[in-house]
């Protein structure tokens, strides 16, 4: 009983203060910039509007990552919001490119596997070891490639079915590296013992 009661909670890590910094705001903005870019993109099939939000969003993603670290304000809440901003937005234009190539809906299951899997092993590292993760450079570069990926498909949407499938085939590649190293991570955090988890790998 005793162990349960020291057992790390979230709520104890975070701060009401956390919710507010400018790089959790430029989270929420990514967030909020995924349901337009579906409906400019799919609906109103204005693609030239839709690649100037995703450029938005790009945009806002770099501006989080270097205002938090140049005025130390990273947090745990941000470590949380940022990567979720992320792949919702890398959902959102996966989705909206398999509406003139259905394949790309194995994108979609692969990364609903990716992230439901990291998120469980995110919890479990952080009741065991009490770490919360950051993203680590593999799952930058897997950020930026299927941002870039996407962006090419967004531009021409008429594009040949074959550099279609090698920008996927690309992206699938990358999503799969990102995964498999993030688990390694993940169980070297887990099985190292070690008074700071977060040295095991960066």
């Amino acid at each position: 009983m005793a162990k349960e009661k020291n057992a790390p909670r979230i709520r104890d890590r975070l701060h009401f203060e956390d919710f507010f910094t400018i790089p959790n705001i430029l989270s929420y903005i990514r967030i909020l910039l995924v349901p337009a870019i579906v409906y400019f993109y799919a609906i109103k099939q204005e693609y030239l509007v839709a690649t100037a939000m995703v450029f938005v969003s790009g945009l806002t993603d770099v501006a989080d990552g270097f205002i938090a670290r140049k005025f130390n304000m990273i947090t745990d809440f941000g470590k949380f919001i940022d990567p979720v901003a992320d792949k919702l937005t890398q959902l959102g234009l996966i989705v909206c490119i398999a509406i003139n190539h259905v394949w790309m809906y194995a994108l979609v299951a692969l990364m609903a596997v990716k992230e439901s899997t990291q998120f469980i092993l995110g919890l479990i590292t952080f009741k065991k070891k009490n770490v919360v993760n950051s993203a680590k450079w593999y799952g930058k570069v897997c950020t930026a490639v299927v941002y870039g990926s996407m962006i090419i498909l967004f531009l021409f949407p008429t594009i040949d079915n074959i550099y279609a499938d090698i920008v996927g085939a690309i992206c699938g590649g990358v999503m799969i590296m990102a995964f498999v190293l993030y688990c390694r991570m993940f169980y070297l955090i887990l099985t190292k013992d070690n008074k700071n988890p977060k040295e095991v790998i960066a």
